[in-house]
């Protein structure tokens, strides 16, 4: 008889350790759940941006090409602006590392 209680401790115990299994289970099949449903939501958004950065774009060149503006050449300034001035910063950043650190 000692045996059968040892054998129902044992099922017990698998039969808890289970329930666990499946409560966690269920518990990530909602976040895949979840995040499947945001990354929906987001692709939607993404696609509503991008159709209204193209008819915003579209309004740029006419206008640009009714005032005789190089569209091309004014992003490329503002690209080359931009790539100076953050190396001028992460120059700076670099000086007061140095600074902060007594210069090793």
């Amino acid at each position: 008889m000692v045996g059968l209680g040892s054998t129902a401790q044992k099922l017990q115990t698998v039969a808890e350790k289970a329930e666990k299994v499946y409560k966690r289970m269920n518990e990530l099949r909602e976040e895949v759940e979840e995040t499947q449903q945001s990354v929906e939501e987001t692709n939607s958004r993404v696609g509503t941006v991008e159709e209204e950065l193209a008819e915003q774009r579209a309004v740029l060149d006419a206008i640009a090409e009714k005032h005789d503006i190089d569209v091309e050449a004014v992003a490329a300034e503002v690209h080359i602006n931009e790539a100076e001035n953050g190396a001028d910063e992460g120059a700076d950043e670099g000086t007061e590392e140095e600074a902060a650190t007594g210069g090793d």
